[in-house]
């Protein structure tokens, strides 16, 4: 795999050899299970796949090159690069400034752009409607375009899904800026519309066996289809894709789900006519950081720490996982850690911020889980790993607890 140039300062010696000396007893990826540090009074462990992911370190390295290639030029974010909050204030402190907000809202007129001004396209790509507006100022999108090569892949299957006929139903939050994104490239090939998850899907499947109507159909959908969309033409052959940072056992659900409605709407007829498979289309790293994370679950701990930014989709879903079995606290940074006693996370379920107090075990060892998501540095999982240290008194230091994990079978 391609190594990166990323910043020294988003490493971590501690993590890196935490990675490397799993990568050595595990050289295939098939071991999901934790590494566990132990540091006496507190075990951690650390999750099998986590961090920076191959489309993240794409991005973190073109974004930083586009500003050391560009002294005197303003160079501008069209949005958030990716959604961790320490990477996009380095790049504000570095002089670049954001065109538009994550949805989508203009925060610099681009009116106000000119040619010699240099514009970064995100992680999560963007529409083809906004990659005309740069080219119509002069401004070339390609030129320093981060967008994920796994976020590509399922553009280019929407092209094939709809230059074959098929409608494409894309799996994904509707305001996110990479839905919005796959949408407008889907719909450059036909018809296409956006479900957010498997409720909705449902909802689609009983229009397509005839038991919603079309004003219930318009309610629902009507502002998230293509345009000119005939939900009575157009639901009779379709294929699934997905948003790539949604829960993957989620996409497949509703993959398998059209599947079945498809087969019970036109039975007696072969399959391929009215559903594609498009299992493809799944990211990887998607894929092993929430196996990475399922592998945790195997873990009997007290709590776990899932660190990432507050609007991150990948992450989000990496806390759904740990809440099913522990108390779960979902972190930007260490920042957010006051004490042993009281700790600042962010409430999914309700998108506040919450306090929690007494929320480390008093009871030794403790043993804490930590992971993150997809766009998260190394530098601050081990900089959260050494506050929750703080709060105990380790009786090994983390070059032995490193030897340990060394030689655990």
């Amino acid at each position: 795999m391609k190594n990166f140039n990323i910043p020294e300062f988003y490493r971590s010696p501690v993590i890196d050899r935490v990675k490397s000396i799993r990568n050595t007893q595990d050289p295939r990826r098939k071991d999901n299970s934790p590494a566990i540090l132990d540091f006496g009074t507190v075990q951690i462990a650390i999750a099998r796949h986590f961090g920076f992911c191959y489309g993240v370190k794409n991005a973190v390295e073109i974004a930083f090159r586009a500003v050391d290639e560009n002294p005197g030029k303003r160079v501008f974010l069209l949005s958030e690069m990716i959604h961790n909050p320490e990477v996009n204030r380095d790049l504000v402190s570095r002089g670049v400034n954001f065109l538009m907000s994550t949805d989508g809202k203009e925060i610099v007129p681009f009116a106000d752009l000119t040619p010699e001004d240099v514009v970064v396209i995100p992680a999560f790509g963007t529409t083809l409607h906004i990659e005309e507006q740069l080219r119509g100022l002069g401004i070339t999108p390609e030129k320093y375009d981060t967008t994920c090569p796994f976020v590509e892949k399922v553009w280019k299957r929407s092209s094939e899904l709809g230059s074959a006929s098929y409608t494409n139903i894309i799996h994904g939050k509707p305001g996110h800026e990479e839905t919005r994104a796959t949408f407008s490239r889907a719909a450059s090939h036909g018809p296409a519309i956006v479900v957010k998850d498997m409720h909705e899907a449902q909802k689609l499947g009983d229009f397509i066996l005839g038991k919603l109507s079309r004003s219930e159909f318009d309610a629902l959908f009507a502002s998230r289809v293509s345009h000119a969309f005939n939900p009575d033409t157009d639901l009779q052959r379709v294929g699934v894709i997905n948003q790539t940072t949604m829960l993957a056992t989620d996409t497949q659900a509703i993959a398998d789900y059209f599947k079945q409605i498809m087969a019970q709407r036109y039975s007696g007829t072969e399959e391929k006519q009215h559903f594609a498979d498009t299992r493809d289309t799944l990211c990887y790293a998607t894929n092993e950081n929430q196996d990475a994370t399922y592998g945790l679950l195997t873990w009997n701990a007290d709590a776990a720490i899932v660190i990432g930014g507050y609007n991150s989709s990948n992450t989000s879903h990496l806390v759904e996982l740990c809440e099913q079995k522990f108390p779960t606290y979902f972190i930007k940074d260490e920042t957010e850690i006051q004490s042993p006693s009281l700790i600042h996370h962010f409430d999914l379920h309700t998108h506040q911020m919450r306090e929690t107090a007494n929320w480390l075990p008093a009871s030794q060892p403790a043993r804490i889980i930590i992971t993150s998501g997809a766009s998260c540095p190394d530098s601050i999982v081990e900089r959260v790993m050494n506050k929750v240290l703080g709060c105990y008194t380790p009786t090994r230091t983390a070059e032995e607890a490193l030897q340990l994990l060394e030689t655990a079978k």
